[in-house]
């Protein structure tokens, strides 16, 4: 770990632990109709697959709270036993009630309290859904929006800026008011019967420094471990980039003890994608690792041919694509780096630093291309096929360098 974490109590998910010391986890959420079970459940094995170590579903209907057990039934199975989180609004506690199969078989449930009921119903609601939660021994995390913030909160809050001798921006109090229903929540949570290591908190907006700003604020009022992300990050880039800025500041002082990057897939995209970019962020930022590194140069002048970028997408995808196996073969590899530069200016020296690197020839260079393994040159390719024996060195690397798992009893 790059720099120290926040301390934090230590809530337990399943098999999945999260805050106190416990590595920062990575979380998703599908964007199936729960309803509908055998596109649920692959979507889930999809994520799970991916990486994603909590997986959240919507449970927005009675046909969605029965379709739960079943889920989790199929997934356990076919041997994915990923925690499933139930993400509830407006009627969640009388779903919970209605289908204690539901309220059995989810690992986690996600309750937004702007959106348990209005006026005099909204304590009892909540207190209901606390009440289950207890009865199955299931933590909870108390999920603030902004976009669904207790209208009775906010306009409390506002009344009293207003009448304050010197009244803060409407900005602020709205920060203010999300922090406030986070922690009168878990407060009101702890009164009903929750102990407070079953309490996560969240306090989702969809603006870089208001993220920060909320979760600063948040992390300095209480030890509840924190969930971080955008609630809309958007897509592509766009998004990507948003979240990685927000969740980046934050967990380099130590903020944050679980991530979901909200992307907006492409019509038809993978939904996958977001389990990826979590995982880069925090690799990236030398929290953990999850898969080898592949550091490419970005091409110049010296580099006219492509060669080496699709040489270097050819690795990073067969990389990708061979991990999960090795990853139940072998302990560390996710720690490897791999370097494929494109020419003599950096290529040698950035793969000296890796575990296994190539420096490819750039243009007007010799057409060769030198391979170092941890520092020292072992061996020079050339020819059509030189991607193929380039894999093939760094499964041999791999074999040779990485201790073999035992097998499980």
């Amino acid at each position: 770990m790059s720099f120290p974490r926040r301390p934090t109590l230590s809530a337990q998910v399943g098999a999945v632990r999260i805050g106190s010391d416990a590595p920062v986890v990575v979380q998703s959420m599908t964007n199936t109709d729960t309803a509908d079970i055998a596109a649920t459940v692959a979507q889930v094995k999809a994520l799970a697959k991916a990486g994603s170590e909590l997986v959240r579903i919507t449970v927005n209907s009675a046909e969605a709270a029965a379709a739960v057990a079943p889920i989790r039934d199929r997934l356990a199975s076919t041997g994915v036993n990923v925690p499933l989180v139930g993400d509830f609004h407006f009627y969640g506690h009388k779903l919970l009630r209605d289908y204690p199969e539901c309220a059995a078989a989810l690992a986690k449930y996600r309750i937004n309290p702007g959106n348990v009921g209005r006026g005099s119903k909204r304590d009892s609601q909540f207190a209901e859904m606390i009440e289950i939660a207890c009865q199955h021994d299931k933590p909870v995390r108390i999920g603030v929006n902004w976009g669904s913030l207790d209208p009775d909160l906010l306009a409390r809050l506002m009344d009293e800026n207003n009448a304050s001798a010197e009244p803060a921006s409407a900005q602020t109090i709205m920060r203010e008011a999300i922090v406030r229903s986070a922690l009168d929540s878990a407060q009101q949570a702890t009164e009903v019967g929750l102990a407070r290591e079953r309490i996560i908190l969240s306090a989702k907006v969809s603006g870089v420094q208001d993220l920060i700003a909320v979760y600063r604020n948040l992390a300095a009022r209480c030890d509840y471990p924190l969930h971080l992300g955008l609630t809309e990050a958007g897509m592509g880039s766009k998004g990507i980039v948003a979240s990685t800025a927000g969740i980046g500041v934050l967990l380099a002082e130590g903020i944050g003890d679980t991530i979901r990057v909200s992307l907006t897939p492409e019509p038809n995209g993978d939904r996958t994608q977001e389990v990826v970019v979590a995982q880069e962020i925090l690799q990236t930022m030398g929290l953990r690792a999850f898969l080898p590194m592949v550091i490419a140069c970005p091409g110049c002048g010296r580099t006219t041919s492509t060669y080496f970028q699709e040489l270097a997408q050819r690795i990073q995808s067969h990389i990708r694509h061979r991990m999960p196996h090795w990853r139940t073969q072998h302990e560390g590899v996710e720690n490897m780096t791999v370097a494929v530069m494109g020419c003599v200016v950096n290529g040698p020296g950035e793969s000296r630093h890796a575990s296994l690197g190539i420096s490819l020839p750039g243009t007007g260079e010799r057409p060769v291309a030198p391979v170092y393994e941890d520092g020292q040159k072992t061996v020079t390719l050339k020819g059509e096929h030189i991607a193929e024996e380039f894999q093939q060195l760094i499964e041999r690397y791999i074999e040779r360098t990485y201790p073999k798992r035992e097998p499980a009893p």
